[in-house]
Parts: C-alpha cells; structure tokens; sequence
C-alpha cells in the first residue's frame, strides 16, 4: 500500500493519526514494514510529560521503538536481508566514528539517532527507514510479535550479561518487577543464576515474577512516619537479610543488584545489601538526583555502575535465548491492540491494568491492517 499512517505525539496529551510520506533509503539501509511494536514507559512519559531529562518533545514526533516487521525494500548497498525477511529492529543508528562507537560503547553515541527519541520519529507506522545492519533476522520458531519483545530483552541483558557480567551459580536481586525488572530476571535465570530475588511493593508483581523467573520475592515494609528515607532503607535491607538469609560476604552474598525501578529507597537498599566486592547496576529511570549511602558503597567496594539501552552483542543474544527455548516471552504480553486502537493502548499501559481490571505487564500495537491476535 502506498500510505503511511503514524501515530504521532503532537505535544503534552495531544496524539493523533497522521499520513506521512513513505521514507526513502539510503543504499546501507532497508524499509520494514513494522507489524508489531511494543508500548515502553518512555512513550508513555513523552506522551505524560513532553520530555526525559534533556530529551524534548519540541515538534510533532512519531511515537514507538519496540518493533519488528517485514522487510519490502533493500538498498543496493545489502546484502545479507531480503524481500520478505522477518526482522527485530534495534531503533538507534549511531554514527560509526566517533571514539564510542569504535571502542564497541556505541550505546553511548553522541549523535544517536534513536527512535521516538525528539526529535527523531519511531516506529509506530506503516514503514520504517533501518541501517541493514540494525535487522535482525527471526530464526523461523519466533514470531513478530517476539521480535517487537527483543528490544526491552536486549536492555535486560545489556544490564546482567554484558555490564553486570553475571556468571553461572551467582546471585542476583532485582528490584522493580516491570517489564524490564522480569526480563532482568529472565536473563539471570537463563545465564544460571543460581538465586534470583525479586523486589517490588506490588503483590500481583510478586506473584507474576515468582511463576516467571524470580526464584524467592520480596516486599519491603512500609515507611514509618518521621523515618528518613537512609534510615528506611538501612532497616528494610536488614529485614531482607534476615528474611532471605542474605550475608555480606561468601556464598551467601548477592553477587548482582540490578535497580529496575528507579525508586531512591531501592538503590539505597540495593547498595546495602550488595556484598563486599559485589556489582550494582542502575537501569531504572526516575528521579534525576537521588541520595546514596556512598561510604557503604566505598568501604564494600560495591561496583556502581549504569547501564543504557543495548550495545554489541545484545541483540543477538537476546534473540538466541528466546529461540533456543531458554527465555518464554509470550507470558509477558498481556494486552493486544490493533493499530486503530493505539490511543486506548497507551492508557491501557498508563492506568496499569484494562477496563476489566486485569493488570499491564506489556501492550503491544499492531501495524496498520494487521490482526492484533495473530502473533505473525
């Protein structure tokens, strides 16, 4: 077809339907037909707010990253896709020359372009103008709908495999059990973690995680009135420990603290209960400042690191444990929506749960005219 409706943010609560024009290619590129795109809490945060951090929403911009489609046109530059080949989409094209990109940190690009990003458009279209070599072929025992799913999985395993380096028999705690937070869980569990903890205050989380990744839960106590938020966290981290027999040393200890939430009292929690020598990532979003038990962190030598997005590698991976059997996707997908349906899928997602009450873990759009129940 030779439309190319979009859906686009407009500004602060304005979305509406647009026609664009159909993009061109350049020769290294290739245009997908996008069929399935996953909503993140970022869209839904432009669409709240009008910006994350530096990032903002300046003119009308087409929402959505977590996509995969089909192609339908090859520069002449390509050559390992074809007409018709099933593709996961990684939605930032970096520059290639800059120091990052060629010390394999490309995530850390200067000039990213990366999808629903302002002020470059995403994915929700008919079509999407992709680098080849940002493509990813589907091995035949996924579907679309799994290759939409390997954008939120390739953060998870850039935070545990490549910048938290999780081995076999370690363990791992998790706090945030969102959709991030689980496919963390997800991934220790299929790099043989040999413990994984689930933090969240959200009883239903908790019980989701426990059937899909998590090994033990956790939910943390309440604030008491007048407690500081340090002196909340120093007592929740005790409780836990005690709890779930953590120790600050030996095998006992939490090798990997991966913060999926964002919240301070986590990642103060999560700093005291990592033991000595042990690494903490920071993946979750939320305040811009936060405060930190930093003598712990020094005296533990706790290894503070951030993790963005996906780098090397990641992909790839996230595609292997999925279609080797190792990672189950297809739980995590709770509500469907068809492309006309876009506007009721982002307040679905942004209420947290359907009219009939049942909760959002993720909810995925389908392209124009696709079936939103046929998974491709």
């Amino acid at each position: 077809m030779s439309n190319n409706p979009s859906f686009v943010l407009r500004k602060v609560e304005d979305v509406a339907y647009e026609e664009r024009p159909i993009p061109e290619i350049k020769d290294d590129e290739v245009l997908v037909a996008v069929k399935k795109t996953g909503i993140c809490g970022s869209d839904v945060h432009y669409l709240v707010a009008g910006r994350i951090g530096q990032f903002i929403v300046e003119k009308p911009m087409v929402l959505g990253h977590e996509s995969a489609g089909v192609v339908t046109k090859v520069g002449p530059k390509v050559k390992h896709l074809k007409v018709g080949d099933r593709v996961a989409m990684e939605p930032g094209a970096t520059c290639r020359v800059c120091d990052d990109c060629k010390r394999g940190r490309y995530e850390l690009c200067p000039e990213i372009i990366f999808a629903a990003t302002p002020p470059y458009d995403g994915t929700l279209a008919r079509y999407y103008p992709i680098p080849a070599d940002l493509c990813y072929k589907l091995p035949d025992n996924l579907t679309l709908e799994d290759g939409a799913m390997m954008e939120p999985l390739s953060v998870a395993v850039h935070a545990v495999a490549n910048i938290g380096q999780l081995r076999a028999n370690q363990s791992v705690v998790v706090f945030g059990a969102g959709p991030v937070g689980l496919l963390c869980m997800a991934v220790a569990r299929a790099l043989g973690a040999s413990r994984v903890v689930a933090v969240d205050i959200v009883p239903s989380r908790l019980e989701f995680a426990r059937t899909y990744a998590a090994t033990e839960t956790y939910t943390p106590p309440k604030l008491e009135q007048g407690e500081s938020r340090l002196a909340y966290s120093e007592r929740n981290a005790k409780a836990m420990m005690q709890q779930l027999k953590i120790e600050e040393r030996g095998p006992s200890g939490i090798d990997l603290v991966v913060d999926a939430s964002g919240a301070e009292v986590s990642i103060q929690t999560g700093i005291h209960i990592a033991k000595h020598g042990g690494t903490f990532i920071q993946l979750g979003m939320g305040q811009a400042e936060v405060t930190i038990p930093v003598t712990t962190l020094l005296i533990k030598e706790v290894n503070f690191k951030g993790s963005f997005r996906y780098g090397p590698g990641d992909y790839q991976l996230a595609i292997a444990l999925v279609s080797q059997g190792k990672i189950d996707l297809k739980p995590l997908v709770t509500h469907r929506f068809s492309f006309d349906q876009a506007i009721q899928a982002f307040q679905t997602t942004r209420a947290g749960k359907s009219e009939d009450g049942k909760p959002v873990i993720k909810a995925v759009i389908s392209g124009p005219d696709v079936d939103p129940n046929d998974p491709l």
